[in-house]
Formats: structure tokens, C-alpha cells, sequence
């Protein structure tokens, strides 16, 4: 009898891969929720989609008595870094409380629950980070996704559980609806617009089929604990926008170098982060794209 996956935030990036890669494997009955209308394409078959706000919490824990799943993949959360600095309120609601509730459910349908989260939980000053690695948040998302991290680890003994944390997602959403450095950077520079790249940031850039593929083989192994799940290269965005730039062909002279104290964003950034995935590889049999075979995939997308 195949197991069932239940999704949070399936209209998100992430949630649109593990739905699509999920539902090739017979051994798994897919559940796909998130707010509201389902957004995924009507040629996408093979699952069953339950809206679901996950900040409410009765609805939440309802719908997962109702719906007795084996695995959560908690993939929904606010990610616009200035944004939960801005509106902490709301940050605090969808990535700390409705990841307490699903903790609670998975407790009470005794289901294995795999939490999504960041490198921003760290500071920067000396990545890349293992999984060992002591978390310092210098922005409030951050501090939200170290919050829900907690909530996890302080159900360790109550829930299994697994930690999936990653790095700088970039793919293509089926509506189009969120760009990437990569997509930026080629559309700029085929409209010969001059863009500027900062250099002092480094991270591991992280294809969102790597991401998806990397969430999934720990459920397909029940493994418990903290997984770095990133692109396994640590570079900066200028590195990134030349690659990029090589990769399609597009005039480098249209890159300018700069560095981050010429932006003023809300929220502070890590300058150095990027993941160490020697235990994710060892463990899992995870093995990302490199960056360029990560642009051809999204080059090839693009294509169709």
C-alpha cells in the first residue's frame, strides 16, 4: 500500500518540483495544500490538492486528522527576507506558529515531519556551514527560521523528524511568477541593460530540482536530523551573473562590480554562507548539478 506525502505550500517553487517528482514514484500517494486555489497546471496529474492555510491553526490540525498522511514536507513559509523585516507579525505567524502546529500534528497522527530551512539562520563570517555548525541570525528571517527550527528539535523525542536546510533557490516556477539571478541576468543583458553584481556575498546556489530530490530521498529513508540540502560550489553573484553570461552567450561588459555596502535593503545579509553536503551525499546518495548543468536545465525549460 503506497505512503502518503502531504505538501505545505505546493504553489511555491519548491512545492511545484516535489509535486512533479513525486508523483512519478508509485510507492507514494501525494497530498498537495496550500493557500488558497491550486496553482499548478491542469496537465499536472497523478495527486490531490486541498487548500490549506497552515497559519490556521485549527484548520491545519483538522485537515491532517482528516487527511492521515505518513510524511509532511513543510515547504511553506514567507521567504522575502526585507519583507519579515517589515512585517514581523506576519513572518513570525507562517514560518514559526503554523510550523508549531504542524509539529503538533505530526505528533498527535504520529506522522515523520521534514522542516525547510535556510543558511540565513547563520551570520556569515565564516561559511560554508556544516550541519554542526553554531546558528547566529542577523535578520529577522533568520531569527524566525532558527525559531521553527527549535520547535522541531524540542519535539525530538515526541516526532520523527528531519531538518532540510538549503541555499539561494533558483528554477523556473510554471507561471513565471518568480525571476532568479539567473533569469535576471539573462534577460538584462539580451536587452543590453547595464546591471551591477555584488562581490562580497558567497553562497551555494541551489537548483530547486536538486532541492526537491535531496527533500525527498529523506523521505524515502526516514532520515532524521539536519541535512544541508545546496549546490555544492560557494560563489559569489558576480561569479554567478558571468557564468550565466558565458553560459548564453550575453556582453560581460555589461556587468559592473560593486560591493553590498551600496545597497540599502531592510534586512542585513550574511556575507559568506554556502553549505558543506559531505554528510547529505554520504547519507542520502544526494548529488547536485553543478551550476552550469543547473543553467542548462533552466535554459532547456525555457525552451518549452
Amino acid at each position: 500500500m503506497s505512503k502518503k506525502i502531504l505538501i505545505t505550500g505546493s504553489n511555491g517553487l519548491l512545492g511545484q518540483k516535489l509535486v512533479e517528482l513525486i508523483i512519478k514514484d508509485p510507492n507514494y500517494a501525494l497530498i498537495a495544500t496550500a493557500r488558497g486555489a491550486n496553482r499548478l497546471p491542469k496537465n499536472i496529474k497523478g495527486y490531490i490538492y486541498e487548500a490549506m492555510d497552515v497559519t490556521n491553526r485549527e484548520e491545519t490540525l483538522s485537515k491532517i486528522q482528516q487527511l492521515k498522511p505518513d510524511y509532511i514536507i513543510h515547504t511553506a513559509a514567507m521567504t522575502n527576507v526585507d519583507q519579515c523585516e517589515t512585517d514581523r507579525d506576519a513572518c513570525w505567524e507562517l514560518n514559526v506558529r503554523a510550523t508549531e502546529t504542524l509539529v503538533e500534528a505530526s505528533r498527535v497522527n504520529n506522522v515523520f515531519l521534514l522542516h525547510v530551512s535556510t543558511d540565513f539562520i547563520f551570520d556569515g563570517e565564516n561559511g560554508p556551514y556544516d550541519e554542526e555548525a553554531e546558528a547566529n541570525p542577523i535578520s529577522f528571517y533568520g531569527v524566525s527560521k532558527l525559531a521553527a527550527e527549535r520547535m522541531v528539535f524540542k519535539s525530538a523525542n515526541l516526532i520523527r523528524w528531519a531538518v532540510a536546510r538549503t541555499v539561494l533557490v533558483y528554477g523556473i516556477a510554471h507561471d513565471m511568477s518568480r525571476t532568479n539571478i539567473v533569469l535576471w541576468v539573462k534577460k538584462s543583458l539580451e536587452d543590453g541593460k547595464n546591471i551591477t553584481v555584488v562581490n562580497d556575498q558567497f553562497r551555494s546556489p541551489t537548483l530547486a530540482e536538486d532541492l526537491a530530490i535531496g527533500c525527498f530521498l529523506i523521505i524515502q529513508k526516514e532520515a532524521q536530523g539536519i541535512y544541508n540540502i545546496s549546490g555544492k560550489e560557494v560563489m559569489t553573484p558576480l561569479e554567478m551573473a558571468m557564468r550565466t553570461a558565458d553560459f548564453f552567450q550575453l556582453d560581460k561588459a555589461l556587468i559592473t562590480e560593486t560591493d553590498s555596502s551600496k545597497f540599502t535593503q531592510p534586512a542585513k545579509r550574511p556575507p559568506r554562507t554556502g553549505f558543506i553536503i559531505e554528510k547529505a551525499a554520504k547519507t542520502l546518495g544526494y548529488k547536485p548539478h553543478t551550476f552550469e548543468e543547473g543553467i542548462a536545465v533552466l535554459a532547456s525549460q525555457l525552451l518549452k
